[in-house]
């Protein structure tokens, strides 16, 4: 299963329409959980976090200083993941503040889209739309570059 374990809720339609649609298609190839957690501090929200992750999971923290993929690097590291073994991916989306330095220590990896920081919601859209190429990709099905 692949599990999104983001802080905050998405209040506007249209990206909540977005998170759906993609969360629809990706459930096509692969079993995907949205975790939605509280918006407080880093402390607190790694309290959570770490209420909702199993030690089987290979723990993904996206970060601003983590390493940039390009879009066939970030395929890579998931379809490597997943054929050996590793099912279980948990990907971690802090909240304004950023992850808490313990998150990101417990992480096996640290992904970065860009040092530009986006908005919450359109960057789970972003997550998720890449985790959707990924396996067009992987399934060697056709999708605009």
């Amino acid at each position: 299963m692949i599990k999104i374990i983001c802080i905050g809720k998405i209040k506007e339609t249209y990206l909540t329409e977005l998170i759906n649609d993609y969360k629809k298609r990706i459930n096509k190839y692969h079993k995907l959980e949205i975790i939605e957690l509280k918006d407080s501090n880093p402390k607190e929200e790694k309290k959570e976090i770490l209420k909702n992750i199993k030690e089987s999971e290979y723990i993904i923290a996206m970060c601003i200083n983590g390493t940039e993929l390009s879009t066939i690097e970030f395929k890579n590291a998931i379809e490597n993941l997943l054929t050996n073994g590793n099912s279980n991916i948990t990907f971690i989306i802090g909240g304004s503040d950023g992850l808490d330095e313990e998150i990101i220590n417990i992480s096996n990896k640290k992904i970065s889209f860009s040092k530009l920081t986006y908005p919450h919601g359109l960057f789970r859209g972003i997550l998720l739309e890449q985790i959707y190429r990924t396996f067009k990709i992987i399934n060697g099905e056709t999708y605009h570059k």
